[in-house]
């Protein structure tokens, strides 16, 4: 998830520590007597009823494909701002992301791999350690205050704006199975409808939501993950960035979903998804290699890739460093980006959906220990050398 980097620093800090206090919150409850109340909890089921239509699914259900089809939707608004006027907007600008990105979702993967080569269930979770929590990330980077280089934050902006369109595809491409081509069709239906309205320059912000709600429940029902419905609705909401904020469409459903989104529905979906008993584990089946593969990946993998990869970038000419910044502190921002939580949570749920406990177990486990132990470090990293350059 991502922000504008200067106007909303401060906001990005408190998001973390409320992500910081919901995971922690699940853990101890998933820990203590409370677990059963809490398992209840999400496993109780809620149903929408009209007339003779019922839609029934169990909470933890309704947080992971409603919940974050708004998530998804403010994802989308904010790609598609970048990529009109922002950090995408060119491809020089966008080069050295570009690159870091696409370079800090190849090396975990391959590292998740060569840990679980000879498991084919394992194999599913490639994707996990691909991801970059921008909410933790920009959260510790304002923690280090106002020392922070601004092309810094733009660049770490920039590189999880792309981290999160990567995770999008990979979830339409890799985990999506038993499609339904009627409700496929209807949702393409909607797609053109939402078409037409941009078309006209309709400028209606509640005709362009209804119609979404519409498209979310054909693709909920098609078989493709729900989510993917709120980026499709995002990429069809008028922009004209040109002219006054309170004029763009875009930008007033953005900076009106963006409290929601990071102080209510990104906690609740890690405190609904952050839970694991460790003593109800049968440690003789826990796949090891699935957790460490997560892990090592974000750990290992997404500073090497990204900072490989935004080497070889500058180096090439292809792109140059932002200003006020060096390769320490890229290094720094690298490290930070191994910070997986949110959507790497979220990419498990769905590589491991009906592979049980133990698999739940690993990728929560892997995901909060690759993830701590990455914030700790680049925090760490980025004061030292901070400290270091003020000096």
């Amino acid at each position: 998830m991502t922000t504008a980097p200067d106007t909303e620093f401060d906001s990005n800090a408190r998001a973390g520590l409320l992500l910081i206090a919901a995971t922690v919150c699940a853990l101890a409850i998933s820990n203590s007597g409370l677990a059963g109340t809490y398992n209840q909890l999400l496993t109780a089921e809620f149903a929408i009823r009209l007339e003779s239509w019922v839609l029934s699914k169990p909470l933890l259900l309704w947080i992971n494909d409603g919940l974050m089809a708004v998530f998804f939707l403010f994802v989308g608004l904010e790609i598609k701002r970048e990529c009109l006027q922002g950090a995408l907007s060119s491809l020089r600008l966008a080069a050295l992301p570009l690159a870091a990105a696409l370079g800090g979702m190849l090396v975990p993967a391959l590292i998740y791999l060569a840990f679980n080569a000879d498991d084919a269930v394992a194999r599913r979770g490639w994707a996990i350690p691909t991801a970059t929590d921008i909410a933790f990330a920009l959260g510790i980077l304002a923690l280090l205050g106002s020392r922070v280089p601004t092309g810094l934050k733009v660049l770490l902006t920039a590189v999880a704006v792309i981290d999160d369109l990567g995770a999008i595809v990979i979830i339409a491409l890799f985990y999506t199975e038993d499609l339904s081509t009627t409700m496929l069709l209807a949702a393409l239906g909607g797609v053109g409808v939402l078409f037409i309205l941009s078309r006209l320059r309709v400028r209606n912000l509640g005709i362009y939501l209804v119609v979404g709600a519409a498209i979310w429940l054909a693709v909920l029902k098609s078989g493709v993950h729900a989510t993917l419905a709120g980026v499709v609705v995002a990429l069809f909401i008028p922009s004209n960035l040109q002219g006054r904020e309170h004029e763009s469409p875009l930008l007033v459903l953005e900076h009106a979903l963006q409290p929601w989104v990071i102080y209510a529905i990104v906690p609740v979906f890690a405190f609904a998804n952050a839970g694991v008993a460790l003593t109800g584990i049968s440690w003789d089946a826990f796949p090891v290699d699935a957790a460490a593969g997560i892990a090592i990946g974000l750990l290992v993998g997404k500073p090497a890739g990204i900072f490989v990869a935004a080497w070889l970038a500058v180096k090439s000419g292809m792109a140059s460093l932002p200003p006020a910044t060096n390769w320490g502190l890229v290094l720094g921002l690298a490290v930070l980006c191994g910070i997986g939580f949110t959507m790497s949570l979220f990419i498990g749920t769905l590589a491991f959906e009906h592979q049980g406990q133990a698999f739940s177990a690993a990728v929560r486990l892997g995901v909060l220990a690759g993830s701590l132990v990455s914030g700790i470090t680049g925090f760490m990293l980025l004061k030292f050398l901070l400290r270091r350059q003020t000096a």
